[in-house]
């Protein structure tokens, strides 16, 4: 059986967008469209529902980055706005670009680890089949072991 995967550590694989449950096959197959499984452990992602909460997610952030930094900036050297615009709009675009798939990977990790949605179900399933095919391994070495 594997480890288990703690909290924290879901949601960084999710964030390096890679699978939450064993951090080597890759969550996304386009910018925001998760797998449908990991094509390494095959765990199951179509239960996700990340919906809006990863933008707004990076709304929150780059806006409380943005709007800090364009206020120092503006009483510390008062650039013409046209400046102040030509720096600040693509900051902005790319920060919130760069962030977006990572941010949704980390809210996919959560959703996977604690269960959220259908997760819990698929995990219920794993653990079930994995607990079947562990007696009848078991039964067959002592089998072996009792002809030998």
């Amino acid at each position: 059986m594997t480890q288990p995967v703690s909290l924290a550590q879901a949601a960084l694989r999710g964030f390096t967008m890679r699978c939450p449950n064993c951090g080597k096959g890759h969550l996304f197959r386009r910018f925001l469209k998760v797998v449908d499984h990991c094509e390494v452990c095959g765990e199951d992602y179509t239960p996700q529902r990340a919906d809006d909460f990863p933008a707004y997610l990076v709304i929150v952030v780059v806006g409380h980055v943005v709007v800090p930094a364009l206020l120092a900036v503006e009483m510390a050297y008062a650039p013409p706005a046209w400046l102040q615009l030509a720096i600040w709009l693509p900051f902005t675009l790319f920060a919130s670009l760069a962030l977006l798939q990572p941010t949704k990977g980390a809210i996919v990790g959560l959703q996977w680890q604690t269960g959220m949605h259908d997760f819990a179900q698929s995990k219920n399933r794993r653990s079930a089949n994995s607990a079947k095919s562990t007696p009848s391994t078991d039964t067959t070495s002592l089998k072996r072991q009792a002809l030998t």
